[in-house]
């Protein structure tokens, strides 16, 4: 089992990343929110941390043009020695036309061009491409960088078939087990029909407590907003649930590594576990994963 660890990077300094990094897990996620540019904390983080993988959960692609991101992730694959796993993603209506005032129009085409240009970039190769909402004409060259793996936060069924043409895999939110099994596996790989198996890295809150229903209670006040926004309403009815909250993996030591397989079974590859409880549960928690690795 490989678990990562998932960090919000509100509020934390590059000490408090760094010590992230050295949890004693084989990864690191970094997610983009109005704090920590995660390519730059994971370039920091990663050269204070060897041997560790590194990742984005997820950069949004609306508000930065392949070339400038492509420069960006090579600049941090080269000075952390090839670690890292580039996500991308869509993001939210809500937030690329309300915060960024950027247009949220066809977001599959979007992707779609998106990646076509992104991905050879990511490959050194030197690209001419003219779609219907960008155009690209370059060729990124970064001493030592080599291409990172290109995952997409694909929910959807347009996304997912566009990850799997295009990308080396997905990672998830808010996903459980029966979306991942019936719905984000198949898809994927049947798009990625003779190409390399794809990663399926599901993002999951995790607390190893005696107190589930609290821990899942403080979720539901922090992110019950999530189940609102189109695309994880989507995720959650094809689970079968109602908030955000019902699917986090919580419970003693025994029931969360019963979900946590559940989650494997289905098709998952990996983890991004985000940790959530009172500083002791989270502890506990994080031996429990670290044991798992093992």
């Amino acid at each position: 089992m490989r678990i990562g660890l998932m960090v919000d990077t509100a509020s934390k300094t590059i000490d408090d990343i760094v010590a992230a990094a050295r949890s004693g897990l084989p990864a690191l996620w970094l997610g983009q929110r109005f704090s920590w540019d995660p390519l730059t904390a994971l370039a920091v983080a990663g050269r204070e941390v060897p041997g560790i993988e590194l990742g984005t959960a997820i950069v949004p692609t609306w508000p930065q043009h392949p070339i400038t991101l492509a420069t960006r992730a090579l600049s941090t694959q080269s000075v952390t020695g090839n670690r890292l796993s580039l996500g991308v993603g869509l993001s939210h209506p809500v937030m690329i036309e309300d915060q960024y005032g950027l247009s949220y129009d066809k977001p599959a085409r979007h992707l779609r061009e998106y990646l076509t240009a992104l991905g050879p970039l990511l490959r050194g190769e030197s690209v001419a491409y003219q779609g219907e909402t960008l155009a690209a004409r370059a060729q990124v060259e970064v001493t030592g960088a080599q291409p990172p793996a290109l995952l997409v936060s694909a929910l959807g069924d347009l996304t997912l078939r566009i990850a799997g043409e295009l990308a080396d895999g997905t990672i998830t939110t808010w996903a459980g087990p029966r979306t991942l099994g019936d719905h984000i596996v198949p898809k994927i790989r049947k798009a990625a029909a003779g190409r390399a198996e794809p990663r399926v890295v599901t993002g999951v809150i995790v607390a190893v407590t005696d107190d589930p229903a609290a821990v899942r209670a403080r979720i539901t006040r922090e992110y019950g907003m999530a189940a609102t926004m189109p695309a994880y309403r989507a995720v959650l009815d094809r689970e079968g649930v109602r908030e955000v909250a019902e699917t986090v993996v919580a419970g003693d030591e025994d029931a969360v590594e019963r979900q946590l397989r559940r989650h494997l079974d289905a098709g998952a590859t990996e983890f991004a576990a985000a940790l959530a409880g009172s500083p002791a549960e989270q502890a506990r928690t994080l031996e429990l994963l670290r044991s798992l690795n093992r």
